[in-house]
Order: structure tokens, then sequence, then C-alpha cells
């Protein structure tokens, strides 16, 4: 769009560095305690680690979601479409203030969990995956996110939603969690309903249940052995979703 200038101008065209650019597009990132990594022990006995995901992998991981992309059952198609999206976001510095928690057994990716904070109050909770069947690592994720935003970020409220028929009967009407009157409150995955869950329920209520499911705590005393064994991501050989 053009504009004829309300008054002569020393210089008819202006030229910018992208790296001008670039802290306007990007933002200014909020000062967030790191996830200190976490193991637990699984249903069925096996050990996973926790931990951040590296950015460096998030190439590796983008070629693993392509796959999910492809399944046409329960939601995965557009779960693994938006977590793409949210992974690439994250690696290209377009995703606001993310953070993302990689559940990893012998160096394999089992578990995936991600959000982002809208503001030091309100945590984000965007999408949970469990990439290996058994053990109930899908619920671990969650706790393990909910439990950050809570526990380490100090956060007040936790905002989700959900896209598929199962998660919301584990998470929405298995903890309770009230929503936000719609469409004046919207989610920002598809502007879908917000159910929300505060510090105070979390104490009460929601961080006993996921306790329940999980049926373990989790441990922040991890041995560097198992640190060491989980440093390097190996996708799983198929898609088991």
């Amino acid at each position: 769009m053009k504009l004829k200038t309300p008054c002569e101008v020393s210089h008819k065209t202006l030229t910018f560095d992208v790296e001008e650019i670039e802290p306007i597009l990007q933002g200014y990132p909020m000062d967030m305690k790191p996830w200190p990594g976490a193991m637990v022990t699984l249903k069925d006995g096996r050990e996973m680690y926790i931990r951040e995901a590296k950015l460096e992998e998030a190439p590796l991981m983008l070629t693993y979601l392509e796959k999910v992309m492809k399944v046409e059952h329960d939601f995965y198609d557009i779960v693994g479409a938006r977590v793409y999206s949210e992974v690439l976001g994250w690696y290209r510095k377009r995703l606001k203030d993310p953070y993302t928690l990689v559940g990893m057994i012998d160096g394999e990716w089992v578990g995936f969990a991600n959000g982002r904070l809208m503001n030091k109050d309100i945590n984000i909770s965007l999408h949970t995956m469990a990439l290996a069947r058994g053990g109930r690592i899908g619920a671990v994720m969650y706790y393990a996110k909910a439990y950050y935003g809570f526990e380490i970020l100090g956060n007040k409220e936790w905002w989700a939603t959900y896209e598929s028929y199962n998660g919301w009967m584990r998470w929405g009407v298995g903890m309770a969690q009230p929503s936000y009157p719609w469409p004046d409150v919207q989610h920002e995955l598809g502007g879908a309903r917000v159910y929300y869950v505060t510090k105070e329920y979390w104490d009460q209520a929601v961080k006993t249940y996921v306790q329940q499911m999980i049926g373990a705590d989790l441990v922040f005393d991890v041995p560097d052995k198992l640190i060491k064994a989980n440093e390097i991501m190996r996708l799983p050989e198929e898609v088991v979703v």
C-alpha cells in the first residue's frame, strides 16, 4: 500500500537489515525456568527419562510427525499437522515462549508434550502424545508438563482443549475441568472451547488424579547413566498411535 507523503523527505527509499526486522517478528522471550529433567517408572516397569527437547532435534522430530499426519483415525492427522507446525514454529522461532518435553527410553523417543506461555499467569497446553504403547506414557507426559507449569513456572491457570474423544474423556471429564464461556473465550487450537485448571484446583484434586493414573511420582534426582543413555534421540521404527 502506498500513500503520498505529507511533506518532502530526504530519502524516498529506506532499506532494512533483516536482523533489524527479526526482533519485531520474533518478539522478546519471557524468562522461563528450565525443565530440570525427571525420571519415572512406568506401569510396565520401564524407566522413562523426561527432558527438554533440543532445538537441533527438531528436524528429526518433524520427519516422524510427517508420518503421523497420514494416520486417519482418532484425529491423529490433524494432531500430527498441528504438532508439526508447533515444532516447526519452535524451531523457526515463530512460537511465543514455547516448551517442548520429550519422553525417552534407552534413547528412543516415546513421549511428547508441549505448550507455551501466554503470559506469566496462563499456560497454554498444546499437545501430548504417546509414541509407544503401554506404561501410560501419555498420562505421564501430561502430568509432567502440568507439573512444570504449576510447580516450576508458577503459573496460575492451565488452558487446554481437546481434538479427540479420548483426550476429552480422559482429561476434560476425568479431571472434571470447567470451561470458560464459548465463544467469548477461545483456545488457539481452532477456536475451540477452553477447559482450564487453576493452581488451587491443581493442588486440591488434579495433581492427585494424574498421580493415581501414573502410579508413581516424578523423580528429579536422575542418575547420570540414565541421562547419558538418552542424550541422543532415536526415532521409533514405526508409527503405532
